[in-house]
């Protein structure tokens, strides 16, 4: 249905519109009619209509004012004006209106219907376009959650590789690089620093998880994830590190008041949590801390800076600098752990070039840390007389730039050594498997057969084998079975059936097709051609 308003001051002119509307366009259309500039603007509020026939000439407020505060109220009418005035001025407002048309009275009966027909065109567009929107959003306030809640996890569990925080950044439209974690907890009452029966409030918070998620979500700009237990995470992004007191302070209030009315809406108590500033990739550090501040409190809201049980630092200490030397020390990345030691040697030398001892006991830190990482992340094998000369060498060099030398040494061994190892440990890997393909290639032997012989699960092995070898498993031991009969082909007489035999086929005809696929010819045209 549209709905139609007819405007003019007279009622000839309202009748003839009505009949040939009603005529052409039988029941799809409902019709009022206003008769001065007031009336219009009245009945529009209510009314709303789709398309408005509108004189210029009306008594009180004229045509083009009432179409202008039509528009303030229901910016989607179409406006049809027809006037008996051809003034170059009306015109020139009405184009600035967005009239659809212009129309000088007297006015044919088939042009009103084409006008008419162009708006209902319009219309039906406009009406389509909205449904289309309607859809997508639909989807999207299903599909989002999911994605919020897979940013959340690979985050707090560190699954991921950045190129994958970057996806979810920009599926989210997070473009900031911070960020503080939340810890919602619920329970049915609050005892002290912890929730009675919180796996039972836990069960009513996830049947009630969209309410919560909607309040969460107008209390904070945020990324929210599923009910884990009696818990939800919640990430909140921010472009800068710090946070200032006052700032702080609204947070703590504005959280207390989310407690409030989560409450009322779904019957549990809540706790929250507030973690610290963090990196994307500390994400996990922050929701640590963020319940330990509720460990250290009794009341309904925590935030970690009023617990004192994180870490400070002076205030200009490199605190990102460190973390990157363990991060990229960790990954083997030499360039980024030499550029992130290098500048918070130069640090130290900046603030404390006359504490020689101490500059030496925090390389030695940094060394000891970053190793200890290193034999975490396995493969190696931890000899606890490995680091006797440490202490001694780095105690006899006296001079700024000779420790810096010695802890960039170490430094750059544990990142190589790193990177050495895992392709060592590959490359050890392969060339057991080789040995073992080559004794029983001539036997019906499997991925699974040679990944159970070098104890690696089959989806691994395939995936190092191809980095090695650049071939997969199949090709690879096709092409030692199809050397190997090239060799019987040319120096025995053996027959086609036994050579198939002793390279590991039952199915003569399956090797001659293999043969040919790879050979270019058939085992007999080989043979006979050599």
């Amino acid at each position: 249905m549209y709905k139609i308003m007819l405007a003019d001051d007279e009622g000839i002119v309202i009748d003839s519109l009505r009949f040939i509307i009603e005529k052409e366009f039988v029941d799809q259309c409902i019709i009022e009619t206003a008769q001065t500039g007031r009336s219009v603007i009245e009945l529009a509020e209510n009314f709303r209509p789709d398309i408005a026939f509108m004189d210029i000439k009306m008594p009180g407020i004229n045509g083009i004012d009432a179409i202008k505060e039509v528009k303030k109220i229901y910016e989607n009418t179409i406006f049809v004006i027809m006037s008996a005035y051809d003034k170059f001025d009306y015109a020139q407002d009405a184009i600035n209106l967005g009239v659809l048309e212009y129309l000088n009275k007297p006015v044919a009966r088939i042009k009103i219907v084409q006008v008419i027909k162009r708006a209902m065109d319009i219309i039906d567009k406009e009406r389509q376009k909205r449904s289309q929107d309607l859809i997508i959003r639909e989807k999207l306030e299903t599909v989002v959650p999911i994605i919020e809640n897979g940013m959340i996890n690979n985050m707090l569990f560190k699954e991921y590789f950045q190129e994958d925080i970057n996806n979810y950044k920009s599926l989210l439209g997070i473009k900031e690089n911070y960020g503080y974690m939340i810890a919602l907890v619920c329970g049915e009452e609050q005892e002290g620093n912890h929730m009675r029966n919180a796996i039972g409030a836990g069960v009513r918070v996830q049947n009630n998880y969209i309410t919560v998620r909607e309040l969460v979500k107008s209390s904070f700009e945020c990324i929210i994830g599923s009910v884990m237990a009696n818990k939800i995470p919640v990430f909140v992004p921010r472009n800068e590190l710090k946070m200032e007191y006052n700032e702080r302070i609204e947070l703590i209030e504005k959280s207390r008041e989310l407690v409030r009315e989560l409450r009322k809406h779904v019957d549990v108590y809540f706790r929250i949590g507030i973690g610290p500033i963090c990196r994307l990739n500390e994400a996990m550090e922050s929701y640590n801390e963020a319940l330990s501040s509720l460990i250290h409190s009794t009341g309904t809201v925590a935030h970690v800076d009023d617990m004192a049980i994180s870490c400070d630092y002076e205030d200009d200490y490199p605190v990102e600098e460190e973390k990157a030397i363990f991060e990229s020390t960790k990954v083997g990345d030499l360039n980024g752990a030499l550029l992130a030691a290098n500048q918070f040697f130069d640090w130290m030398v900046s603030n404390y070039a006359d504490h020689l001892m101490d500059i030496r006991l925090k390389v030695m830190e940094f060394v000891l840390w970053s190793e200890h990482i290193y034999y975490e992340s396995g493969g190696v094998t931890y000899h606890f007389l490995s680091r006797q000369d440490y202490l001694p060498s780095l105690l006899e060099i006296n001079d700024l730039e000779g420790i810096r030398t010695w802890f960039l040494d170490k430094i750059s061994k544990l990142c190589r050594s790193k990177v050495s190892k895992k392709k060592e440990q590959s490359a050890d890997v392969i060339e057991k498997a080789k040995v073992y393909i080559n004794e029983k290639f001539n036997k019906a032997i499997s991925l699974d057969d040679v990944s159970r012989e070098v104890d690696i699960s089959p989806y691994y092995f395939s995936k190092i084998f191809k980095e090695e070898t650049g071939v997969n498993f199949i090709d690879y031991i096709t092409k030692i079975r199809i050397d190997k009969a090239k060799e019987l082909l040319l120096y025995s007489d053996l027959s086609m059936k036994v050579i198939c035999c002793k390279i590991g086929y039952s199915d003569p005809n399956y090797f001659s097709r293999s043969f040919k696929k790879i050979v270019g010819v058939t085992p007999t045209e080989y043979k006979e051609g050599n």
